[in-house]
């Protein structure tokens, strides 16, 4: 197996994302490119990260599976420059890792057995879809977390609704004027210790979609020409006060 990347920045980001979520995970390559499905220990969340081929300047592989430690992972790839080309090559129990810039640097990765099992991401009905620009759903996530360590997402009358409460509160709203809205009325609440790592992704595209409908997970995609990003976030149930 041999790929080589000519901006590996994108993919630098996207796995210090993710190891905030978890530790340890495969990454996959096939004839469509790279892709990692895990879900966090706690079993609230889950990612999806697809690299599609064409964003390789060399792909030399078949079918493989690599159990890598992403804590490990991120630090190399955090070596990484803008200007800099990245080789993968697995062989034998290691993935060599060479950066190329001004000069040549070769790291050694060693590969490891991941006895959690992989999903794929479930196929979920959704009764709201909103497409909003991330640096607004950015902003109103933390305004959020300034008040409270949970928000509501709600569609109500048409109008897309961030709201948060404890002893204060916070809430954005939005209508049609500034975000893509097809939904019914409904309301789910979903953890902001979650939501805040996600934004981390959303960072990386202008417009980032939400699906979701009462009680019931979010998916969050975040989507640009050279990958896709998804997570998915189990809604907190709470009785009301």
């Amino acid at each position: 197996m041999l790929v080589k990347l000519d901006n590996p920045l994108l993919l630098s980001r996207v796995i210090e994302i993710i190891s905030e979520l978890v530790i340890e995970v495969r990454i996959r390559f096939n004839e469509f490119g790279l892709s990692i499905s895990a879900i966090d220990p706690a079993n609230v969340a889950m990612i999806n990260f697809k690299l599609p081929r064409n964003s390789f300047s060399q792909f030399e592989t078949g079918e493989e599976v690599l159990g890598v430690n992403l804590d490990n992972l991120k630090r190399i790839l955090k070596r990484c420059g803008s200007g800099s080309s990245l080789i993968l090559e697995k062989k034998e129990n290691f993935l060599n890792i060479q950066i190329q810039d001004r000069i040549k640097r070769n790291f050694s990765l060693n590969l490891i057995e991941i006895e959690a099992e992989e999903k794929e991401m479930p196929g979920l009905e959704y009764t709201a879809r909103v497409a909003i620009n991330s640096v607004d759903l950015i902003d109103s996530t933390e305004d959020c977390m300034v008040v409270a360590d949970a928000c509501s997402f709600i569609i109500q009358e048409g109008k897309f609704i961030m709201e948060a409460k404890s002893i204060d509160s916070a809430r954005s709203e939005f209508s049609g004027d500034e975000a893509k809205i097809e939904a019914e009325n409904c309301k789910s609440k979903y953890s902001l210790e979650y939501l805040a790592k996600f934004m981390k992704g959303a960072k990386l595209v202008e417009k980032t979609i939400l699906n979701f409908a009462e009680d019931h997970p979010l998916k969050m995609n975040i989507k640009s020409e050279h990958m896709e990003l998804n997570f998915l976030l189990a809604p907190r149930v709470e009785n009301e006060d």
